[in-house]
């Protein structure tokens, strides 16, 4: 799903953004998980991806070991 280079550039523990999983092209960050935000959301609302955790009204990020998780899930 992803290479070893782009899952060893998430944090060991902690939080990430959406940018941070599905890339950003203007920063120069590569998708972890390659998919479209309207794709992401809808895994998000249907229990495929990890929910999210709101930090304010304009902040949402994830647990980055559920998307470990979500991650070696996928691989196995």
């Amino acid at each position: 799903m992803q290479t070893l280079n782009t899952y060893n550039a998430l944090p060991e523990t902690g939080l990430v953004r959406l940018s941070q999983i599905l890339g950003d092209k203007k920063k120069g960050i590569p998708p972890i998980i390659p998919v479209s935000k309207s794709t992401w959301w809808d895994g998000v609302k249907s229990g495929r991806f990890p929910k999210p955790i709101k930090l304010g009204e304009r902040t949402t990020c994830w647990n980055v070991l559920d998307i470990r998780q979500l991650i070696n899930k996928s691989e196995a």
